[in-house]
């Protein structure tokens, strides 16, 4: 199996500089190969096959870098090329990659003991010895495949280490369901537990990202004080997105914990995100902070580390209609409006949420039978 752990760096300022180079020179031979790609296309109709050893003599300066990021962005590059001609439909033509975005990145394959660890410092090559903090060790027994280098836009570094391991993990035979219905302002309700209440990290934060970002489009273009402007609210964006991540991380580990097998209806994100007709109103922001698909991520994965299960229901299954004393289907709660209905079959009072969270584990302990 495979399992990756993510580690803050902290490289001194020569290897920043070697950072840099390696960053710009996988961008660069990625907007190389994509474009000499293209025009081969469009010249002659048939598929070019190129590599990055074919550019270092024209462009000597790719030998200062990691040979091994340089032969990963190529895989990159072959893996969305043949995407986009396998099924066009649902993948977009590869585009050129900017360096103006603030993410940078590549990636590196462990060779001969060319990746380890020793303390609190990790070898790379081309780079050297780097000082992480290492928060919690790897896994023993395991081998280190692949490294990934990051900086986020704001100048931060870390390095994500996937390592490979034996084990054998005998899925258990489910006892114990939950059923977690998608609630639009809480991330979810919850069949046998407490609502998770999400606390809305991006709403708390939009006043002073605002006011952040008001300053940042005052200040002149390529000046000193526009950088330190970008730095503030980078920095606003990535407290935002670490408080969501730890947040969802501690409500999956809590959940994964507890149950065998948790049901969720398989539902469509980001078609919810989108603009309703007529342009009137959009769940987009409030969607997009909550992190709903990010959760079933990573609790799906917490899950079967477990030899657990994470059931996913038909987008179609009426959960929040059905009654879950007796089994009436009242379709007049289709509008979203009505949160609480009495059942005309058996008089029971149901909220709507909490119904449908029910209904989902009973559904998902029939599928598991």
């Amino acid at each position: 199996m495979n399992k990756a752990y993510r580690y803050r760096l902290y490289p001194t300022t020569e290897q920043k500089i070697m950072f840099a180079k390696t960053f710009g020179c996988a961008r660069f031979i990625y907007n190389k190969m994509l474009g000499d790609r293209l025009d081969h296309y469009k010249g002659t109709g048939k598929k070019l096959n190129n590599t990055p050893a074919q550019y270092k003599s024209e462009f000597p300066w790719l030998k200062e870098v990691d040979s091994l990021a340089l032969a990963n962005a190529q895989l990159n590059l072959n893996k969305a090329y043949n995407n986009f001609w396998t099924n066009r439909k649902h993948f977009g033509k590869p585009r050129f990659k900017s360096k103006k975005t603030g993410h940078f990145s590549y990636s590196t394959n462990n060779q001969k003991d060319s990746v380890r660890l020793e303390g609190n410092t990790v070898k790379l090559p081309k780079i050297g010895w780097v000082k992480l903090c290492l928060h919690r060790p790897l896994m023993e027994n395991s081998t280190i495949k692949t490294v990934t280098i990051r900086k986020t836009p704001s100048g931060k570094f870390y390095i994500s280490i996937l390592v490979e391991y034996e084990k054998q993990i005998l899925p258990i035979i489910p006892k114990k369901f939950l059923g977690l219905d998608f609630a639009m302002h809480g991330l979810y309700v919850a069949s046998d537990e407490d609502d998770a209440d999400y606390p809305n990290f991006l709403r708390k934060a939009e006043k002073r990202l605002a006011k952040a970002q008001r300053w940042l489009s005052k200040r002149q273009k390529g000046s000193h004080n526009r950088d330190k402007q970008r730095l503030r609210v980078a920095i606003l964006h990535e407290k935002t997105a670490n408080q969501r991540r730890d947040f969802l991380h501690k409500k999956a580990r809590y959940l994964a914990d507890r149950y065998d097998a948790i049901g969720i209806e398989d539902i469509r994100v980001k078609a919810m995100a989108k603009h309703k007709k007529g342009g009137k109103f959009s769940f987009g922001k409030s969607v997009a902070d909550n992190g709903w698909n990010k959760f079933v991520n990573i609790l799906e994965y917490k899950l079967t580390w477990q030899g657990k299960r994470l059931i996913k229901i038909d987008k179609w299954y009426p959960s929040s209609q059905l009654c879950h004393v007796c089994g009436y289907q009242n379709n007049e709660t289709k509008d979203l409006s009505i949160r609480k209905w009495d059942c005309p079959n058996c008089g029971s009072h149901h909220n709507r949420d909490k119904n449908a969270a029910i209904n989902i584990r009973e559904e998902a302990r029939r599928m598991s039978a």
